[in-house]
């Protein structure tokens, strides 16, 4: 009975993000009481951690959260970041989006400011944004459905790469180590992110400073790889410059300037 609960509890708080004490308990049909012991338990095996009157489901135990969670996770900073990357845009340029939840931020504001783009993508939400977007050509690449990221991934994904290069790729991660790289969750989607970084010239990783605090069990690359990563200025100035020290260059985008869409 024990177990069964604590899979309903892990299950609702993959789908919701956070949860209330009381709405696991309603979930579940235990009490209160019971819950937070659950709860109790769950944390101190890493599985979630406790909030003032709930829980909430971390992805730094090697769970991935549903995307629709994920996209709203840490959304101001993505915003400020995904407006400091649309700096960098150019019209006439050939990009690569890929489908993180930051790199959609960046795909709204275009969407809100088109550019001539020809824009390739693996990430579903990403091109349904873009669709009818002015002049902005859109193409989705083919192969398996990933639901957790709504992204295509898989060896048809792969080949269909090798037809292209990108000027400027944006490419979002689930986990960076400053010392070993860029890491991912899933081995299919670690394998096309690597094809990704081989078809661009110019590589930029948009991460929030969470990140950098976080663990994944698939390597992408090593982050000299990458020209340039754009966080938040959340990220201490000892990691900035042991990241600098790689040769890639690092934009902290500042919260002060409110970002393209936020106020809805």
């Amino acid at each position: 009975m024990l177990e069964i609960r604590l899979k309903k509890i892990q299950q609702y708080l993959y789908s919701h993000g956070t949860a209330s004490v009381q709405e696991l308990a309603d979930h579940t049909g235990a009490s209160v009481a019971t819950i937070r012991r659950d709860l109790v338990k769950m944390e101190e095996d890493g599985l979630i951690s406790r909030t003032y009157g709930g829980a909430t489901l971390t992805s730094e135990n090697g769970v991935e959260i549903a995307f629709q969670v994920r996209e709203h996770q840490y959304l101001k900073e993505k915003r400020a970041i995904a407006e400091a990357a649309f700096a960098h845009l150019k019209s006439g340029m050939t990009v690569f989006l890929d489908a993180g939840t930051t790199v959609l931020q960046l795909a709204r504001i275009l969407k809100m400011q088109p550019l001539p783009l020809f824009v390739i993508t693996n990430g579903i939400s990403v091109a349904q944004e873009l669709i009818g977007v002015g002049d902005v050509k859109v193409m989705l690449l083919g192969g398996q459905i990933r639901p957790e990221n709504l992204s295509n991934v898989g060896p048809y994904a792969e080949r269909m790469l090798e037809h292209f290069w990108f000027d400027m790729l944006f490419l979002g991660t689930s986990a960076v180590r400053i010392e070993h790289g860029m890491f991912t969750l899933d081995a299919a989607e670690a394998s096309l992110n690597f094809k990704m970084l081989e078809r661009a010239g110019e590589k930029v990783l948009l991460a929030d400073s969470s990140k950098f605090s976080r663990t994944a069990p698939y390597r992408v690359a090593e982050l000299s790889a990458l020209s340039r990563i754009i966080t938040d200025h959340h990220l201490p100035d000892e990691v900035v410059r042991k990241i600098t020290d790689q040769g890639v260059q690092l934009e902290r985008a500042s919260l002060t300037v409110q970002a393209v869409g936020e106020a809805g």
